[in-house]
């Protein structure tokens, strides 16, 4: 009924009546776009047949966004770091490749946080992205930009990577649905910084969207021939899905409590499931819960089964540069001299703190094992597990500083290897998203992805921001 033209110039217009306010789209390609929907046009008007172009190109003239950590050929690669502020791409991220190779326009590159190790999407390259339902919010990080440009209308599909809730939390504070895939099924290859060592089984490339139908065609393609590990042509059958229910974390002494209005949004999906599918949500209490961020941060820093030592972040800090000393940055931070961000810097700090304790890492690590074998038997082949996006609803800039590890909601899952869709679910009596995780054993996507769809068309999914 349009062209694809039309839809590419209704989306750029869109992102430049908006991104002046929400400073997402750090970098965009629309004259590129335009001649790429042009061609679109061109391959429509030939008509080779709708049946073969829907095989050959299921995503023909979308126009989509990607988080400015993957590489897109001519476009920044910096990863929010001062120096790479001249890198320019000259290849695609396979996944990245995969989507244009499947029709997608990409339309523009979004904002991260440096170096993609934080959860507000703020940098010196590029500044801060805002949440489009409260300028003063922020959009979540690292695909913060991703988050904030989806839920503002601007692009249709986005790509964003997740090692600690990356896709997550910027989906759940915008409102929007993001998919972190079994561990392995996508490539991660083409972003900066990518995963080394024992982190390559935690990083995961996903899909972001508005609408929860966009996320498993677009998951299809990212994964390519790895597809084929997931069971995404099963039919799934809601009434017999086991689900199991947790509120919080058990107390940890370093996360906040869950906001009321989180904790309502998940007793009405509990009641709704109960009411209309007729299942018993069970309710869980999983005790190694309440150490998720002690285990991810343990995890995260372990040696890989070849005993390679995991990269230090100081010495990505390091890229394109000279070397970087945490503490000589700080002494900079406090005088307005260091070109780092302060959330950068206290990481590098508190990461050579995690090197004193070797022996109580190695428990930790040990304790992260017997989790993932308590969640794979709990959720098995047929269950879903309900769970919490984040301990809050978007937090106001810079506030994340005083809470630095509320993260853990999300990040714990990353190194269980688990599955896992953020589902919003309408907004807070303050007009901002609420959400859900939906988390299922390893190769069960099909699971949370079809929950994803049902719980969208009770709780409405998406809500354009400023309609409330």
């Amino acid at each position: 009924q349009v062209t694809c033209v039309e839809v590419v110039e209704a989306y750029v217009e869109r992102i430049k009546e908006v991104n002046a306010l929400i400073n997402a789209v750090v970098k965009d390609r629309f004259e590129e776009a335009l001649q790429e929907a042009q061609q679109v046009d061109k391959l429509l008007s030939e008509g080779p047949g709708d049946d073969y172009l829907e095989e050959k190109f299921p995503l023909l003239g979308v126009p989509i966004t990607v988080k400015e950590a993957f590489s897109l050929h001519g476009m920044p690669n910096t990863s929010g770091l001062v120096n790479r502020r001249n890198v320019i791409a000259t290849s695609d991220a396979t996944v990245v490749s995969r989507l244009k190779q499947a029709g997608a326009i990409p339309l523009g590159m979004t904002n991260c946080s440096e170096l993609c190790m934080w959860y507000e999407s703020s940098n010196r390259v590029y500044g801060r992205t805002n949440n489009p339902y409260d300028l003063q919010r922020i959009a979540g990080g690292s695909s913060g930009g991703e988050g904030s440009v989806l839920a503002a209308a601007c692009s249709v599909i986005g790509v964003g990577s997740d090692i600690g809730g990356s896709i997550r939390m910027p989906a759940f504070f915008n409102g929007v649905f993001g998919h972190k895939p079994t561990t392995g099924v996508v490539p991660n290859d083409g972003q900066f910084p990518n995963a080394r060592g024992v982190r390559t089984s935690f990083l995961c490339t996903g899909p972001m969207c508005r609408y929860a139908e966009d996320l498993e065609p677009m998951l299809r393609v990212m994964a390519g021939p790895g597809v084929n590990k997931l069971k995404l042509n099963e039919k799934v059958s809601l009434e017999k899905i086991k689900f199991h229910c947790m509120d919080h974390d058990g107390g940890s002494i370093f996360v906040s409590p869950v906001d009321k209005e989180i904790l309502q949004a998940q007793k009405k999906v509990v009641k709704h499931l109960e009411s209309e599918l007729g299942v018993q949500v069970r309710h869980v209490a999983i005790h190694k819960m309440k150490y998720s961020f002690q285990i991810w941060s343990a995890m995260m820093s372990s040696k890989d089964s070849d005993g390679q030592e995991a990269q230090l972040f100081t010495d990505l800090l390091g890229d394109h540069g000279k070397p970087v000393w945490p503490l000589w940055e700080l002494m900079k931070w406090l005088v307005g001299m260091s070109s780092h961000t302060l959330p950068a810097i206290a990481l590098g700090l508190t990461e050579k703190l995690m090197k004193l304790n070797p022996g109580g890492n190695a428990k930790l690590v040990s304790m992260g094992k017997s989790l993932q074998e308590e969640m794979e038997a709990l959720l098995g082949p047929d269950g879903v597990l309900l769970y919490p996006s984040h301990p809050t609803i978007a937090p106001r800039h810079n506030s994340p500083i005083c809470m630095p590890f509320n993260f853990a909601y999300t990040a714990i899952f990353n190194v269980l290897g688990l599955p896992v869709t953020q589902c919003p679910l309408g907004l807070s009596s303050e007009g901002l998203p609420l959400g859900i995780q939906l988390v299922a054993a390893s190769y069960n996507d099909h699971l949370t992805l079809a929950v994803a769809r049902y719980l969208e068309k009770a709780f409405g999914g998406w809500v354009l921001p400023g309609k409330a």
